[in-house]
């Protein structure tokens, strides 16, 4: 097959996409849901406009920064593993090299090649790189798939950026009390816009991740706007 054909052939496939694709949808949504919550909760305790629109662009800036920190020591915390688990493999090459493909056949032998065939392609992949080999077919380790810690942090903060910045549309409503229902109708819009999107990218079907986020958007937001009804009263 030509190179050109393998090259769209891989374009196909999702894998690669998977660390910045869960820290963006993760971050537009906590984006949206978050930064409308907040709103919803500070609105149902009779505050004003300018403590509301104080309070999305406070969660706004906070959210990012904190989901940008938490990603990038979550997924840092990954790619520890991977390099410890590569020293061990490196040490136990080093030490055992006839082990190694014995083990690297064995593998081979269980996904259903031939013991000689297996031994083989063992041998072979050993000569080419036998570090590589293990890491991948013995740990799952490849680079498509590599923990990217900053890529993580910097998707989840502009993804959940993105996501805060369209609940804060609902303040240009024409009168205070359509605020809150119009915040709570752009962010469910912006959820749908956001579930079909991300299973797009992600090559799957719409239907299911769109109504898991819009279920958890809509009972954040009835949550929180109950808890602001309920800290007006007790205050007042």
């Amino acid at each position: 097959m030509p190179l050109k054909d393998v090259y769209i052939r891989n374009l196909e496939h999702r894998t690669h996409r998977s660390g910045w694709l869960r820290a963006a949808v993760l971050g537009v949504n906590d984006g949206l849901v978050s930064t409308a919550s907040l709103m919803i909760g500070v609105a149902a305790a009779q505050a004003s406009t300018n403590a509301i629109v104080t309070a999305g662009f406070a969660g706004i800036a906070a959210g990012a920064m904190s989901m940008a920190a938490g990603e990038y020591v979550s997924v840092s915390s990954q790619t520890d593993i991977e390099d410890a688990d590569r020293k061990i493999e490196a040490g136990h090459l080093a030490v055992d090299p006839e082990g190694e493909l014995e083990e690297l056949a064995e593998i081979y032998v269980a996904r259903g090649l031939p013991k000689e065939l297996a031994l083989q392609v063992a041998k072979e992949m050993h000569d080419h790189d036998a570090l590589a080999a293990h890491l991948r077919d013995e740990l799952g380790q490849h680079h498509k798939t590599r923990a990217r810690p900053t890529q993580a942090a910097v998707a989840s903060a502009a993804a959940f950026t993105l996501g805060g910045l369209i609940p804060m549309l609902g303040m240009f409503a024409p009168t205070p009390n359509g605020r809150t229902t119009t915040i709570v109708a752009i962010t469910l819009i912006g959820l749908v816009i956001a579930g079909i999107t991300g299973a797009k990218i992600a090559g799957t079907g719409a239907l299911r991740p769109t109504a898991r986020i819009l279920l958890g958007g809509s009972l954040a937001m009835l949550v929180t706007a109950g808890i602001g009804q309920l800290v007006h009263v007790t205050i007042s």
